[in-house]
């Protein structure tokens, strides 16, 4: 088949070799003229000549950019072509964006993408939402980019299923590296354990928390056995909230889901404002020392009632 895919990053780039490799044609662009196969859009859609198919443009975009590329290419598609958004958007645009598409007559199909800069070796695993006879249409490129054997693809439902069970996927993800990165921090607190990083190596066969986020752990801990070179800093993609608001929505209780996420936020904060309110709790009630903004070792005393 024939593709077009915008955007090159850690992502698409590999994206692009990988369907490559799989013996398709792909016209890549992206701002960076160096690793750009057209000089933009209209020069990408240019280039996309089979006859056979209609013209597929797979957009691998920041979420601020994709309205902008899409509204372009729906400018510069015909009737039966296919766009699809690979990028992590919430599931609520994909109605409208599918609805804006749909004016011309252009199909929209939306791929929740997982896979990392680990994609182009072990595959990707995809999850779309979109009509039936367009993800048909679509599965030799989906073939070359998921990962070999039966697993790593889902055809989720209508538009908006994929970025939707994608944005679930991503939720998990954050509950399971919480749980592993508390597992962590206790171990080497508890000064009993002498080897933690050969304690998770340990737990990567025959144990029931096994997984690649396990493996990727292990290589983190190869590299910097104590993480003394990282900062406690970690982001989010939106996803996890997202999550979260879905499960507010529905009523669906997701504490593990929830807590990690609020674990990210409190990360962001070198002097948490909610652990000075826990101090100076713990100080009324308890006289527990507290640490003084200049002088860690201020402590003051408990009012007596």
């Amino acid at each position: 088949m024939e593709l077009g895919l915008v955007g090159l990053g850690k992502m698409g780039g590999n994206m692009r070799q990988r369907i490559r490799n799989a013996g398709h044609t792909v016209v890549g662009y992206d701002h960076n003229p160096d690793i750009s196969d057209a000089k933009d859009l209209t020069d990408l859609v240019g280039k996309l000549t089979a006859t056979d198919q209609p013209k597929v443009v797979w957009v691998m975009v920041p979420v601020q950019a994709i309205d902008p590329v899409i509204t372009e290419l729906a400018e510069l598609l015909s009737e039966g072509d296919i766009v699809i958004d690979g990028g992590n958007s919430r599931w609520t645009d994909d109605t409208r964006r599918a609805a804006q598409l749909a004016e011309k007559g252009i199909n929209f199909v939306d791929c929740g993408v997982s896979g990392g800069v680990w994609g182009l070796e072990n595959g990707y695993a995809l999850m779309c939402g979109g009509e039936a006879a367009t993800i048909t249409t679509l599965m030799p490129i989906f073939e070359s980019l998921k990962p070999e054997g039966e697993f790593g693809f889902v055809h989720a439902g209508k538009v908006g299923a994929g970025h939707f069970t994608k944005m679930v996927h991503n939720g998990i993800e954050y509950a399971i590296m919480q749980a592993y990165a508390e597992g962590f921090e206790l171990l080497e607190a508890a000064d009993v354990v002498d080897n933690v990083p050969e304690a998770f190596n340990s737990w990567r066969e025959g144990t029931v928390i096994r997984s690649w986020l396990l493996d990727l752990m292990v290589n983190a801990l190869k590299e910097d056995t104590h993480l003394d070179k990282i900062r406690g800093y970690a982001d989010d993609s939106g996803e996890g909230r997202w999550t979260v608001e879905a499960a507010i929505e529905n009523a669906v209780p997701v504490p593990a889901i929830a807590a990690s996420l609020f674990a990210r936020f409190a990360s962001r904060q070198e002097d948490s404002p909610a652990m000075k309110a826990i101090a100076a709790m713990r100080n009324q009630f308890g006289g527990h020392a507290v640490k003084g903004a200049e002088d860690p070792s201020y402590a003051t005393p408990p009012i007596k009632h």
